[in-house]
């Protein structure tokens, strides 16, 4: 039995993210793009997720360090984005999570993030799982391209030994050849095994990773039927890029999808899990 991970939220009450408990969704831009930009996505995804009865939390990365080119858009670096994520998690009370690339961002970041994610290249990086696990706040473990599910367990197991127990894993598709990945939807239950909830990466799953060349391209017209099709496999949450102008978006605008496109998919894939809750 998977044990639910109990998430804090700015009004000092717990979300819990596991079986039996409403789907999850962490949504919004790849990275920070402006204050006015995160704000509209996190208060229409607000919205939207409160008229379905799905648990939200905004995300949006701060710096994305492991973007193809040097001259990619990374955000605005930890001090601007970190206060960005601030101002957006009191006001609108939402809570928030973003990812930390090495130690020395752990600090700041679990000051003002309710979760801290590891990116899937660093899934692997011992030093940062235990420094992350030692926060004490619930991690969001992205499971690497180059990873089989079944090895997640040993990242797992150096989060648990530094203390940590709040952990849920992401999959997000695993290198299939050059510049594309495949999503093996036997991960889902091979790593909900671990007595960790499980989030499906609807988004970077249909990624073509450095496939335009000095950035990533994307397969967004994929993102509704594999996201369909996790749901019913039985996942726990959903993670999705969302912005009001994907094909404008600074980053990863080629598998995000428009905000104005996703209560409708979000609809479905409600009905689909209270169809498949009793499998």
């Amino acid at each position: 039995m998977i044990s639910p991970v109990a998430i804090g939220t700015p009004a000092g009450n717990l979300i819990q993210v596991g079986p039996g408990q409403p789907l999850l969704l962490i949504a919004g831009p790849c990275a920070l793009e402006s204050e006015e930009l995160a704000r509209r996505v996190a208060g229409t995804m607000q919205e939207i997720c409160g008229r379905l009865g799905l648990t939200y939390v905004f995300k949006a990365s701060f710096d994305k360090a492991n973007r193809t080119s040097l001259s990619s858009y990374r955000g605005p670096g930890l001090e601007q984005g970190l206060a960005i994520l601030s101002r957006i998690r009191e006001e609108l009370q939402v809570p928030v999570i973003s990812d930390v690339h090495d130690t020395s961002q752990i600090q700041a970041a679990a000051a003002v993030l309710d979760i801290i994610q590891i990116p899937a290249f660093l899934c692997r990086q011992t030093d940062l799982l235990t420094a992350v696990a030692r926060t004490g706040k619930p991690i969001n473990l992205k499971k690497g391209q180059f990873v089989s599910p079944w090895d997640m367990k040993n990242a797992v197991n150096k989060i648990r030994e530094a203390g940590g127990t709040k952990i849920m894993l992401v999959e997000r598709g695993a290198s299939f050849g050059y510049n594309n990945l495949v999503v093996d939807m036997r991960a889902l239950p091979i790593m909900r095994s671990f007595d960790c909830p499980v989030i499906y990466d609807a988004t970077h799953s249909v990624q073509l990773p450095g496939g335009a060349g000095g950035s990533s391209g994307g397969q967004r017209e994929f993102i509704a039927p594999l996201s369909r099709a996790a749901v019913a496999a039985g996942i726990d949450g959903l993670f999705m890029e969302v912005h009001p102008d994907p094909d404008k978006a600074l980053c990863d605008g080629p598998n995000s999808i428009a905000l104005d496109q996703i209560e409708g998919i979000l609809t479905q894939l409600v009905q689909i899990r209270q169809v498949c809750k009793d499998f």
